[in-house]
């Protein structure tokens, strides 16, 4: 797996609109930059970003790149006013992928996760599990998974469920260590790949002020300040906040990748060039030592 994937989350319309050129710029411009693994959803703008994304892999070597999507969220009328509603049944994982690979126009896609299955687990580790390996067994998937920010819903999935891999968003970065005590030892302990998204915590962690989203809703005030703190730790060995949080998942060694999601191409190119900076070791000691922490 490459260490570093583009979501299209933000592609799919999340929190501001995309236009078409826009998104296609920057996923081709991504390409070009040595990206191969990309993560979507038929959630993100009810199947829009599933398209987007299509649009610009039908035109590269199957064999050069790597797509994950998820199920569990069947889109009920696809655009900007579509909805969609959870299934996480047998059939549902299988109308789910049929509409995704139609969407994407392939043939397969290489990771399938179950999507934030919070209030659904039996159904979706029993029956949604069953559809999983069939598809696995069958090549039509490589490895599956779950993606979702609740950890201990993750450790249940880890513990019963002979995932290959999950995402974690959200949950391991630089300010959100909850997913350190239990989830990423049982994932090495396992051998799951894990996959670490949401590291600037839904935006928190790009720009530490007033307005600032965390968990993709408005970030109290306790948090901006716990944010504001590391970002002064950082700033006392000349790094920039953000290029921390790019790096810092790294340093554990469940994690294989992160996800970033840019909507511009101006954005992936800062992305790119952080997790290029140096950053001094004793930067991660003093964070690690820091009361900001959320453990």
């Amino acid at each position: 797996m490459p260490r570093i994937g583009l979501g299209t989350g933000a592609l799919g319309h999340l929190y501001t609109g995309v236009s078409d050129d826009q998104a296609e710029a920057t996923l081709e411009h991504a390409y070009d930059a040595g990206i191969r693994f990309f993560d979507t959803a038929p959630l993100y703008g009810a199947g829009l970003a599933e398209r987007r994304l299509g649009r610009v892999l039908r035109s590269k070597r199957r064999g050069e790149f790597i797509v994950s999507t998820k199920v569990g969220r069947l889109v009920d009328a696809e655009g900007p006013t579509g909805g969609w509603h959870f299934d996480f049944s047998y059939d549902g994982v299988m109308r789910s992928l049929e509409a995704s690979l139609r969407r994407l126009g392939l043939d397969r896609v290489d990771i399938l996760h179950l999507h934030d299955p919070d209030t659904h687990v039996e159904e979706a580790t029993d029956s949604g599990a069953r559809a999983l390996r069939q598809l696995r067994h069958a090549g039509t998937i490589a490895a599956f998974g779950v993606g979702m920010n609740r950890v201990a819903t993750l450790v249940r999935i880890a513990e019963t469920t002979d995932i290959d891999c999950l995402l974690v968003a959200n949950r391991f970065t630089l300010l959100d260590r909850t997913a350190e005590t239990a989830l990423l030892p049982l994932c090495v302990e396992k051998e799951i790949a894990a996959i670490a998204g949401g590291v600037f915590n839904s935006g928190l962690l790009a720009s530490p002020a007033p307005g600032a989203t965390f968990n993709y809703e408005p970030a109290p005030q306790d948090l901006i300040e716990r944010a504001r703190t590391l970002a002064e730790i950082c700033g006392r060995h000349g790094v920039p906040l953000k290029a921390a949080a790019l790096q810092f998942p790294f340093h554990h060694p469940a994690v294989n990748a992160i996800l970033i999601g840019p909507r511009s191409v101006a954005e992936l190119d800062e992305n790119l060039k952080l997790l290029d900076l140096a950053i001094p070791e004793n930067l991660w000691a003093d964070v690690d030592a820091s009361d900001a922490l959320l453990r």
